[in-house]
């Protein structure tokens, strides 16, 4: 009689397992599938937030350009995403959108005692 009673516990636990494993098991597959992918020119995103251009890269690691003349080597598995075209426009600021602030040379008017 007790064992009717986890019996619907354990059906909801092993049900929860297993769409847990498979949702884990197509998200590695999704990383995978991008690290092999890539291709030099293409603009991504590192797990770290830097953004960078690839101009090389062999079978562990790739080299990013992030500014012009400064490329870095990185391991593959710190390639978070590719950055679309869409990514890029959200990116650029057109100038009515940014705002300007003076700096002004104000005296120290602090005064001790």
């Amino acid at each position: 009689m007790e064992s009717f009673v986890f019996l619907p516990l354990l059906i909801v636990l092993g049900a929860f397992m297993f769409f847990a494993s498979r949702r884990q098991k197509k998200a590695m597959q999704a990383t995978i599938d991008l690290h092999n992918s890539l291709e030099v020119g293409d603009r991504i995103h590192t797990t770290s937030g830097l953004q960078g251009t690839i101009v090389g890269i062999t079978d562990d690691n790739v080299d990013l350009e992030i500014a012009p003349g400064v490329v870095t080597t990185w391991m593959k598995l710190a390639v978070r995403d590719r950055i679309t075209e869409d990514d890029e426009f959200e990116d650029e600021v057109t100038d009515e959108e940014s705002i300007a602030t003076e700096l002004t040379d104000t005296p120290n008017t602090r005064s001790d005692g």
